[in-house]
């Protein structure tokens, strides 16, 4: 096995997913829209991920802009094939230039080795807890394989293999960890919720009975997406006020959309190869940057 920072040429062969991966399945699944918040708001809670927002994103400025570039990235990375090995290695050598200076004095950089797992990590955690919520829950068997293939796609972007836990158990091992050790508020989650709450969303593209049982508007949706699934105590912790009021509704929520899910027709649950044919000049043309760590 390849111990470089990026795979060999055989290993890619084997990296990449295809229409029988689990990966493939589930990570395009309309539905997952309402989690974009969730992943986001672990990475800028995050000491170094907050540096380099701080320094270099206009998130604020841009909220629905920046969460579309990210969905060009995830649907890249999946569903590109080849295209997926030179956006990853472009995205590795952007990052080379956030570099500075943190809240406490520590210097930082967006390639730091946890740092940049974290971001990763925070994606797979996205994937997994939206579909429990919102989707299709993964049985046993499914999410060691998605977490093992989505692990594996990481690589591509260089994400080394030691960085991140070999099997799911101990995947959430590390990540409540980190979650319970290293995040706190800043300005960035502060920054984030703020855009999001006051942002006038792109539509989300659910089937109209989820809409009409939720009767929710689209910004608050995602805002429920995202903080209805972080822990009660990171919720607290980053000062995000719930009521039980929203823990109900976010509940009603996620049982309108798991119900929907019998006659949600192929193109709703696998919507990345049709997002990557629609984006493609975009994505062709835009910074892969702004995919990861918060969309710089």
């Amino acid at each position: 096995m390849s111990h470089s920072l990026f795979p060999t040429e055989t290993e890619v062969e084997r990296l990449l997913v295809g229409p029988d991966s689990v990966t493939w399945q589930f990570t395009s699944d309309a539905r997952l829209n309402l989690v974009v918040l969730y992943p986001l708001l672990l990475q800028v809670a995050h000491p170094t991920v907050e540096a380099g927002v701080s320094d270099f994103s206009d998130f604020e400025r841009r909220p629905m802009e920046r969460l579309l570039r990210t969905a060009d990235y995830l649907n890249l990375l999946v569903y590109g094939g080849r295209d997926a090995v030179t956006a990853g290695r472009r995205l590795r050598a952007l990052h080379h230039g956030f570099r500075g200076v943190r809240k406490d004095g520590e210097r930082y950089s967006a390639l730091e080795p946890d740092a940049y797992a974290w971001v990763h990590a925070t994606l797979i955690a996205g994937f997994v807890d939206g579909h429990a919520h919102f989707g299709r829950p993964m049985s046993g068997e499914q999410l060691e394989r998605f977490y093992r293939e989505y692990r594996g796609l990481g690589r591509l972007i260089g994400v080394r293999e030691r960085d991140l836990p070999n099997d799911w158990a101990g995947f959430r091992t590390y990540f409540d960890g980190v979650v319970e050790s290293e995040l706190e508020r800043n300005e960035a989650t502060d920054r984030v919720l703020r855009a999001v709450r006051n942002a006038t969303p792109a539509p989300v593209p659910l089937p109209g009975v989820v809409w009409r049982a939720a009767r929710i508007p689209a910004a608050q949706m995602i805002w429920m997406g995202g903080a209805g699934l972080l822990s009660p105590a990171l919720r607290k912790r980053l000062g995000i006020r719930w009521t039980p009021l929203d823990e109900a509704a976010f509940w009603a929520l996620g049982a309108a959309t798991r119900a929907c899910g019998p006659v949600m027709p192929e193109r709703l649950r696998i919507t990345g190869p049709a997002h990557l044919r629609s984006r493609w000049d975009a994505i062709a043309h835009g910074p892969l940057g702004d995919a990861e760590l918060a969309l710089q």
